[in-house]
């Protein structure tokens, strides 16, 4: 889908928008920059302009879903003080922020199988405070009798991580299997398996909490 130009369109953040889509769809390998320039309707000089290099554009792509991650990770675990909330708040948004575009979860996978070595930099680094963070708030569910005790947290975490960001970025091909109400369906099941294998029986489940 080609943009049209506006005086008040942001247009780095239309220039992210377009490599994001263009590199979901077709890998970073495959696309030039003259191909997200006619995206958005620039010259590739008014691209480069911009971003210097093909590269820069990736950086960018990748920088953009980091940056959600490093504002409203902190927020949504501070802001819950229960155990089960704070699962809501934090599964919630990372199943919301990738159903948003799937093309944000189409980078990330593509990244993983065509630059695996980059892509472990980025777990060992900028990632993993989060996936330390989110693996101590379920250690200490965990004291608390709340969830299973046999959970490994961090392993736990990515294969969380890789279940929400799988489904995105193949919702529009595989519930194509369910019939009426697939990504409803396929939504709450994939919540609801994240939920089973995490909290210990008789907590609360779908967000309900119990009377005390």
């Amino acid at each position: 889908m080609v943009l049209a130009r506006s005086p008040d369109l942001d247009v780095p953040r239309a220039i992210v928008a377009a490599a994001t889509r263009l590199f979901a769809a077709q890998g970073f390998d495959a696309t030039s920059v003259q191909a997200v320039a006619d995206e958005v309707s620039l010259t590739k000089q008014a691209v480069l302009h911009h971003f210097p290099s093909k590269e820069h554009l990736r950086q960018a792509v990748l920088g953009a879903i980091l940056a959600h991650w490093n504002d409203t990770l902190p927020r949504l675990l501070l802001a819950a003080a229960a155990s089960e909330d704070r699962f809501e708040a934090v599964f919630g948004e990372l199943s919301a922020f990738f159903a948003a575009d799937p093309d944000r979860a189409r980078v990330v996978l593509r990244e993983a199988l065509d630059r695996p070595a980059e892509t472990r930099k980025l777990l060992r680094g900028p990632v993993r405070p989060w996936l330390e963070a989110v693996a101590g708030y379920i250690r200490t569910g965990q004291a608390a009798g709340k969830h299973h005790c046999d959970v490994d947290a961090e392993a736990y975490v990515v294969h969380v991580m890789l279940f929400v960001i799988s489904a995105a970025a193949t919702a529009s091909v595989m519930q194509g299997a369910l019939d009426d109400d697939a990504r409803a369906r396929s939504d709450r099941e994939l919540a609801r398996i994240a939920r089973a294998s995490l909290f210990s029986p008789g907590r609360p489940r779908g967000g309900a909490h119990q009377k005390r």
